[in-house]
């Protein structure tokens, strides 16, 4: 990455910035097997690309940071494969645990803690409480996550609330589906950003991100750099946002 490149990126108009920018982070085994690798390779080298694009963001002044790590459906994985994300997990969150105090980050896990081995649980559990009191960014992993999952648990919670007499049906709206989302208390995404060229959601903040701008980069996620999340940047600047109704002239 060139000095002038990380400049620019920093110079990029705040007002054009997005709020909250999520990741689908695709590609890592391919890329790994594209250069005759095993795949964990790749997750390695996928997770070591992380660190860059997170502290970038947190001294852009963005507010939330989602990466999508692990789905629900990703347990359907060759074992070894699974056995060696979890322990990436721990790896990591012990890791930057620093990064995210130096740069004032708050952490938190989106998803299902049901299934996830209990050192992952732990790991998770000392991070959110390292960066508990952090004031900037929130960076959360999407770890065992599933978005019709995650709103089939919200609809649970609200009927439970209904049953104990503690709501009624007609108040029911959006924004009590929000506040029961695992996302609960984070403005929703306003730029999606998936890597190796794939054009699907893949089960990823459905409710969320419903006017969400979408960007897809060719690259694969260990190759995601800055300059790629430049190009990012400069697509989302230049997109007239509608939110459903016809811009004015």
């Amino acid at each position: 990455m060139l000095r002038d490149e990380v400049s620019k990126l920093k110079n990029i108009d705040p007002d054009k910035l997005p709020k909250h920018v999520a990741i689908i982070m695709d590609g890592n085994g391919r890329w790994a097997q594209a250069r005759g690798m095993n795949r964990t390779y790749g997750h390695r080298k996928g997770a070591e690309a992380v660190r860059p694009i997170v502290t970038e963001l947190a001294e852009l002044g963005i507010e939330a940071l989602t990466l999508y790590s692990f789905s629900t459906e990703n347990w359907t994985r060759e074992q070894t494969e699974v056995d060696f994300l979890m322990d990436l997990y721990v790896e990591y969150l012990i890791s930057e645990r620093k990064t995210m105090i130096d740069n004032n980050i708050q952490f938190r896990q989106l998803g299902s803690r049901d299934g996830l081995p209990q050192n992952v649980i732990d790991e998770i559990d000392r991070t959110v409480e390292l960066t508990k009191n952090n004031t900037g960014m929130t960076l959360s992993l999407a770890i065992n996550y599933g978005s019709r999952a995650e709103i089939a648990n919200a609809v649970q919670q609200i009927a439970k609330q209904i049953e104990a007499g503690e709501l009624k049906p007609s108040q029911i709206d959006e924004a009590l589906i929000s506040s029961n989302l695992y996302t609960a208390g984070l403005p929703d995404p306003d730029l999606l950003i998936r890597t190796a060229g794939e054009m699907r959601l893949s089960n990823y903040l459905l409710w969320q991100i419903s006017y969400a701008e979408l960007y897809i980069a060719e690259c694969c996620w260990p190759e995601f750099d800055l300059a790629e999340l430049q190009k990012a940047f400069d697509a989302f600047a230049n997109r007239q946002r509608k939110f459903g109704s016809v811009p004015t002239a």
